[in-house]
Order: structure tokens, then sequence, then C-alpha cells
């Protein structure tokens, strides 16, 4: 929750700040700030496999704190940052520490029962929510102050969390089941073979892919949507988001434990995937404002896809290969990250101005529950069936030096 807060506080300021460097011209910082968010997903789709190997190398807790401490220490050096050029190099930074958040998720699948993971992984999105629920509120407020206080009060709370990693988290991943670092499968193509050598991962792994890349839509749309068909500011976009993280939370932090005990991950999943095609089609469609906040609670039925899918992800492999998964994930969501802006921003715009006669701003939201109608077909397939669980590869000797 550190982690995320941390992250969330700088959204509110950091395009502002863009915008200082290039004598407040909206135009070119609208540019300049889509290159520094492809630049961050291009990062964390290189450094997850990395980062992920090596935590099945050299234990968790290693990388965890490594990456807390390269994030906290890149906050602040982005509050100093004396030019634009400067401030891209910490983004750059940003990218690669960042994706140390899978190594956490590696860490509870260390430490969770297959029976429980799927619940677990909800208690951390749970947290992700509340963080980014937070985050901007106090980003916000900071950077009513100054533009860089979010990014000095960022970095300390990041690296508050390197002294509760130092002093309290203990490892997870025993010496034993620990396997050699492999630069053949740490990079996103080598990650693939894992995806392939195991029954349903590769079509669980597009699954993952469809899923983030629709949330590019809200990420990426949702601000020029609402202020372009409902007229709203940033106050009420602000409050939607808040709205859209309280059920986040809610689902993710109880809801998801008990339908998974109840119905197995497999059909949580599937209901998840259903409620992101309903959602999305709703707010396509919601003429008025009250209407857009009233299908909140459809959209919100998506955040059991995620925790459930995570569950049976980490059923298809190995103890100690928990990490090159999560990294192999983080390098999926990077990808997302890199492609999803242009496809939303270009289809919103093209739809702007009526084509065959229809003009259709939800067009975006209607790509997005496309994508999840194939999330769904791929879905149902590829978990289909009993599922085997490999065993941990022998632990081997390090190379000869």
């Amino acid at each position: 929750m550190l982690d995320v807060l941390a992250m969330g506080i700088v959204i509110p300021v950091l395009p502002k700040l863009v915008e200082s460097f290039l004598q407040h011209d909206t135009g070119k910082a609208a540019i300049m700030y889509g290159l520094f968010g492809t630049t961050w997903a291009v990062m964390q789709f290189f450094a997850g496999p990395i980062l992920g190997s090596l935590s099945d190398r050299y234990g968790r807790r290693r990388v965890i704190l490594l990456s807390c401490l390269g994030l906290g220490l890149d906050y602040c050096f982005m509050a100093w940052a004396p030019s634009l050029g400067w401030l891209f190099v910490g983004r750059v930074i940003s990218g690669i520490t960042a994706a140390g958040l899978p190594t956490a998720m590696a860490y509870i699948s260390d430490v969770s029962t297959p029976e429980k993971r799927a619940a677990n992984f909800g208690i951390v999105g749970a947290a992700f929510g509340l963080g980014f629920i937070l985050g901007p509120a106090f980003g916000g407020l900071l950077g009513s102050i100054s533009p860089r206080l979010p990014f000095w009060i960022a970095g300390a709370l990041t690296l508050v969390n390197v002294a509760y990693g130092a002093f309290v988290l203990p490892e997870s991943l025993p010496v034993a089941l620990r396997r050699p670092f492999d630069w053949s499968r740490a990079n996103p193509l080598g990650s693939l073979r894992l995806l392939r050598s195991r029954s349903g991962l590769a079509g669980l792994a597009a699954v993952y892919f469809l899923y983030m890349l629709s949330h590019q839509v809200l990420q990426n749309v949702a601000v020029l949507y609402t202020g372009f068909r409902y007229g709203w500011d940033a106050r009420a976009v602000g409050l939607s988001m808040a709205i859209v993280g309280v059920f986040s939370v809610i689902v993710q932090g109880g809801l998801v434990r008990l339908a998974v005990k109840r119905f197995g991950e497999r059909k949580v999943m599937l209901f998840g995937v259903t409620g992101g095609v309903l959602g999305y089609t709703a707010y396509a469609f919601a003429s008025t404002g009250f209407l857009y906040l009233l299908f909140i609670p459809i959209f919100a039925m998506m955040f059991f896809t995620g925790p459930a899918l995570q569950g049976l992800m980490s059923r298809r492999v190995a103890h100690n290969e928990f990490g090159l998964l999560q990294g192999t994930n983080s390098s999926i969501m990077g990808l997302a990250g890199i492609v999803g802006p242009s496809i939303f921003t270009r289809t919103f715009a093209a739809f702007l101005t009526p084509r065959f006669g229809v003009m259709l701003p939800g067009a975006p939201y209607l790509l997005a529950g496309a994508f999840m109608v194939t999330a769904w077909v791929i879905a149902e397939r590829a978990s289909r069936g009993d599922v085997h669980v490999p065993t941990a590869e022998p632990p081997q000797a390090p190379a000869a030096h």
C-alpha cells in the first residue's frame, strides 16, 4: 500500500511538472507526457522477467528491498531534477525499479497455499486500490504547495517501506528451492518458454494481456471522455475514480475470498471477465454522468478477475518459478501499456466526428468490451480440466568461476 500510495501521490503533479519545463505549452507537454508513459511501460516490459528471475535465484526479500530503495531514491532524484532531460532519466529508473512489484506477488505465492492464493492476491489488490484512492488526493493537496513536494514525500514513504522490509520482512523462498539465473529465460521473449511449457498457461497469459489492455481505456480516455460527454471537471473525475477505488477494495479485499471458497477460481475468473464486458459496454452508452456513476458497481465485478486469474496461473508453475511467472506478467502489463494508449486515444478521436452517420464517443469503451469478450472465450477454454502442479526443479550448484 505504501508503494502504491507513493506512486499515486505523483500522478496529479507529474504532468504539470513536465509542462513547467516546456514554457507551459500544454500541447507539447501532452506529447512529452505520453512519451514518459510509453518509456515507463517499455522499462517494465524488459525489467520484469529479469527481476523476477533474480528473485528465483537470490530470494524475494533482496529484490523487493533493492527495488523499493531504488524507487525511493528515484523519487528524490525527480524532485531535484533541474531539467526535462533529468526528469526523463528519473522516469526510466522508475520504470525499472517499479518492476519489483511482481516480486511481491511472487512472495504472496510463496507463503500461500494454492487454495488461498487467489484470496491473498485479492488482499494485495485491495491494498493497491487503497493506495490509489489516497495517493492522488494527497498528491493534489501537496502539489498545491509545491509541484516538487509530492516527489519528496513519495520518496520518504518508499524509504520507510525499505526500513520496514529490512527489519520486519522475512525471506519467503528457501535456499533449497532456488534455481540458477538464466539469461535465456530472463527476458520477455525467453520467458515465453515458460508459458508454452505448461498446459493452459499461454491462454491464461493471453487473458491477462487482454485484461490489462482493456484497463488502458480508463487511464488514457476516461478523463477526456467524461469531460467531453458530461462536462466533468478534475474534481468530478477524481471523485468517480475514488468510488471505483472503494469498490476495488471491497471486492478484492473481501468478496474474492468468499467467492473463490464457494465457487472456485475458474468460475470467479469468468464472472469477473463477464463484469468487464458489461461494465465497459454500460460506460459506452451511459448518456448522463449520473448513469456513468450508477454503472460503477457493474464495472466493479471485473475486479474479481485479477486475483482468480493469478491464482490459476500460479497453479501451473513450480515453486521456484513464481518469480519468473510474475516477471512475465509484468512484461505483459508493460506491453499493454505500450500499445494501449495509442489504440484507445485514436479510437476516441476517430469517433468524435460522425462515422457512417453516427457519432460514438463511447467507442473506446466498446473496444475494451470487445477485448474482454475475446478474453472470456480464451479463458473458458484455457482453464478447463485438471491442473498438474509441477514440482520445483532440483537445486543446482552455481557455475564455477
